[in-house]
């Protein structure tokens, strides 16, 4: 085989072929089956935007990310997606914004962006995700939390756990408990997120030291929480934490870092990073936001599923029934209908069964084993 530098692909893209694509797409159904066995109905946006309305509701998200170009009909900038979030948000926001409110849907598609990320070469994903609309309540949480361990089991995930984090706590905090200027607000989240006690001194956030230690285990990290004197400043997202982590405690392994801000930037007072055994890196991340440009209190999740499918067979051996040349079609007909998956001879002469990844062979209108 000859390789033409033509056909190679740009850095961060790659083909999936037939074995790899078929286990992604029954990994999205079975993600989507999930989702609406939930009442979450699918919605689909389209694939680029115009720029502007993109840009204006991706408060937290770099829209230089996106790969943009001028519409030749309107003759502005148009955007490709770099995160279905915000669509979802817009449709929300104006073709539903009459519908019964909580409204929730669910979406899949392919997002681009222009670079990828430090830990991930990949710059197009495959995106599932659910959204409520119009309530970020503790209920509203546990639900998603629930839903996307579900959909992640579904899928063929296995030893799921979860990570819960308060994206907005030093703001809260900063308010009267642990008072900070903005300066020191801005210093102290960068050495909380990188962890350094050192820094965190010399910000002025030494006051701020006990969340560096309650971290891991989810009760364990609970009550070091509770045990920071904040003058009850924290007593509603501590109670809100215990609710969620009761109702899927039995489902995934639950840790907590409160200080967690990574892929956090347009979250309110709840997040969660989920994670699978024997995938490297987080496969999604979710909870309570306000959509921009309607003001409206939404709960939610995206999951990123190709790290997912590269750690999955196709669970199982392919039945796929060779059907020769002049073969009985009421008969194949049937066996389709039954769950065969079916390839059938072009000539009487045609090629190996077993070569094209045959199984069976029709025999009369019975299958038989083939080798």
């Amino acid at each position: 085989m000859t390789t033409n530098t033509d056909d190679l692909l740009p850095v961060g893209l790659s083909d999936r072929l037939p074995r790899e694509a078929a286990i992604a797409t029954h990994a999205m159904r079975a993600v989507l089956g999930a989702m609406d066995s939930h009442g979450y109905d699918r919605v689909r946006p389209p694939l680029v935007e115009f720029e502007k309305s993109m840009a204006e509701r991706m408060d937290g998200i770099q829209p230089r990310k996106m790969f943009r170009f001028v519409d030749p009909v309107s003759l502005r900038t148009m955007a490709l997606r770099s995160d279905m979030t915000v669509q979802v948000g817009r449709i929300a926001a104006t073709s539903l914004a009459g519908a019964a409110r909580p409204l929730r849907l669910c979406y899949a598609g392919e997002v681009a962006t222009i670079t990828s990320d430090q830990l991930d070469p990949a710059r197009q994903r495959l995106q599932l995700g659910a959204e409520l609309i119009g309530n970020d309540s503790v209920a509203a949480a546990g639900e998603l939390v629930a839903l996307a361990i579900e959909a992640l089991e579904a899928a063929g995930a296995t030893g799921i756990s979860v990570d819960f984090t308060l994206p907005d706590l030093v703001d809260v905090l900063a308010v009267k408990a642990m008072p900070l200027n903005d300066s020191q607000m801005a210093a102290v989240r960068r050495e909380l997120d990188t962890k350094d006690a050192g820094g965190l001194k010399q910000a002025g956030g030494e006051s701020y030291l006990p969340l560096l230690y309650a971290t891991g285990d989810f009760e364990k990290a609970i009550e070091q929480l509770a045990a920071i004197d904040a003058g009850g400043a924290l007593t509603s997202r501590i109670d809100g934490l215990k609710a969620i982590a009761a109702r899927v405690s039995d489902k995934a392994r639950i840790t907590l870092d409160p200080t967690e801000r990574h892929g956090f930037e347009y979250q309110s007072w709840f997040g969660f990073t989920i994670y699978a055994e024997g995938v490297r890196g987080a496969l999604g991340r979710g909870g309570t936001y306000t959509i921009c440009g309607s003001d409206e209190a939404a709960t939610g999740f995206s999951l990123y599923i190709d790290r997912l499918i590269d750690a999955l067979d196709e669970g199982g051996e392919r039945h796929t029934l060779f059907l020769p040349f002049g073969h009985d079609t009421v008969a194949a007909t049937k066996l389709r209908a039954e769950g065969w998956r079916t390839v059938a001879a072009l000539g009487e002469t045609d090629g190996d069964p077993v070569a094209i990844g045959c199984t069976h062979t029709l025999d009369g209108v019975e299958p038989t084993k083939l080798g």
